[in-house]
């Protein structure tokens, strides 16, 4: 599983135009699922997020996390995430690694179920649609997080 969070002042996703999903100060939460998967890498990742200390307390320093601030996190799934280009002999990436829908779409909504279980509101997009995803990214602050159990 891989996860790009970028801390935000606002961001939306859209499908057709249709608003689906949308937050002020928080953390846009990009969720690209593998083929080797689990539900307890979902668990222990969501864990991270919704703990990981990327928001500035009082005197500049990064020391509060989602939870702490009660900001709320957008989450989007992102097979692309998993894309391979090292061994590519011409330039279109390969995609081999990312989870079959059928078992990524589970593996993505019990991720967004591990975080509200947590105490995070979160705010989706559409699995597997093509969504138009708007941020005003905050610092800029952007983290790869990486689990390969």
């Amino acid at each position: 599983m891989r996860i790009v969070l970028q801390r935000v002042r606002r961001a939306s996703v859209r499908v057709d135009e249709k608003l689906c999903g949308e937050i002020g100060l928080g953390l846009l939460v990009l969720v690209g699922i593998a083929r080797n998967d689990t539900v307890e890498m979902a668990e222990r990742l969501a864990g991270k997020v919704a703990r990981l200390r990327v928001f500035e307390d009082a005197g500049g320093r990064f020391d509060r996390s989602l939870l702490e601030t009660g900001c709320a996190a957008l989450v989007v799934s992102q097979f692309t995430l998993l894309a391979d280009s090292r061994r590519q002999r011409g330039t279109r990436p390969d995609f081999s690694g990312a989870a079959r829908p059928e078992v990524a779409e589970p593996l993505y909504e019990h991720f967004c179920g591990a975080l509200r279980d947590l105490g995070a509101h979160v705010e989706t997009g559409v699995f597997g649609e093509r969504m138009a995803v708007e941020l005003v990214n905050d610092g800029p602050v952007t983290i790869v997080l990486d689990d390969s159990g």
